[in-house]
């Protein structure tokens, strides 16, 4: 079955992009890629020129399944085309590559030290969407700024409330408790992520398994009993605004946790370069993320 080879995918060697920019953090993203906000007037030109750089990156020869295992998308992303395809189509048919959507709303403000996620009250009917049109999971992100025990279990009682629903339309969630690297005690923030995740997780009906999309941890291997976790497909790390060296240094040393950078794969990529450097900038990115991700340095106790 179609959606039994994609889990074999998820499961390989590799890493998952994410392509996933919204609204909130679509011009920084423009801006990095040498497109200033006076070029545009809107949304729509904004929006066309995200997905115009996001085509480019999923049509680069770079850009296959041989390294790339998953691309996480945009809503806007996943209803165009790529190379005349849609592009979850594309990306799966043409690249081997699994695709993803990104689903929450963006961010309440901030309370008891943590960023709930904005109501969400067309879910059903774009993950029916995402289903016709060959999706195989979503991302959904949070965040936390502070160590607050409260906060950070409504979190985490959200994340999973919702990820019952979108695993109810047969779609693997990916759940994204991103703690702030700004964090004054990042931390005791992620110790106190790790206790929730896991007693939610524990919960979780024999059969069910979710994704974590999880900031690179402060202290090395934090997360690894979750990467055993029999309910845990795969735990995946943001590059949460650490360039890309730093991003790759601190994955290395996180095992059983793979790459799911955004910004720090796009790091030097600018609209104007040629279709020759570009294509070489971003087989650079490809292969620092992808060794970063399954060429683990050696535990201190082996």
């Amino acid at each position: 079955m179609l959606r039994d080879k994609m889990a074999d995918r998820v499961a390989a060697d590799g890493f998952i992009a994410a392509l996933d920019q919204s609204g909130g953090s679509t011009p920084g993203a423009l801006r990095l890629y040498g497109i200033p906000d006076d070029t545009y007037a809107g949304d729509a030109e904004m929006f066309a020129l995200i997905h115009a750089m996001r085509v480019r990156i999923m049509t680069s020869a770079a850009f296959t399944g041989a390294k790339v295992l998953g691309a996480i998308l945009f809503e806007g992303t996943m209803d165009g085309s790529a190379a005349g395809k849609p592009v979850p189509a594309f990306l799966w048919e043409e690249r081997g590559i699994v695709p993803f959507l990104k689903v929450d709303k963006g961010l309440a403000p901030e309370d008891d030290g943590v960023s709930l996620m904005k109501p969400m009250p067309d879910l059903d009917a774009l993950l029916d969407r995402a289903v016709r049109l060959g999706v195989y999971g979503t991302k959904m992100r949070s965040v936390i700024n502070m160590p607050s025990e409260r906060g950070i279990a409504a979190v985490a009682e959200q994340q999973f409330a919702i990820a019952d629903r979108i695993a109810s339309h047969g779609l693997v969630p990916i759940i994204e408790p991103e703690v702030s690297i700004k964090s004054p005690d990042k931390p005791g923030a992620e110790a106190l992520l790790l206790a929730a995740l896991a007693q939610r997780l524990d919960a979780l009906p024999e059969g069910r398994q979710v994704m974590l999309k999880l900031t690179l941890p402060d202290v090395t291997d934090l997360y690894a009993p979750l990467t055993r976790h029999p309910r845990v497909a795969r735990v995946v790390a943001l590059s949460g605004g650490y360039a890309r060296k730093e991003a790759c240094a601190k994955l290395a040393c996180n095992h059983g946790v793979i790459a799911s950078f955004s910004r720090a794969l796009t790091e030097g990529l600018t609209a104007g370069m040629s279709g020759d450097a570009f294509d070489a900038a971003l087989a650079e990115a490809i292969d620092e993320i992808y060794t970063a991700s399954v060429d683990k340095h050696q535990r201190s106790e082996d």
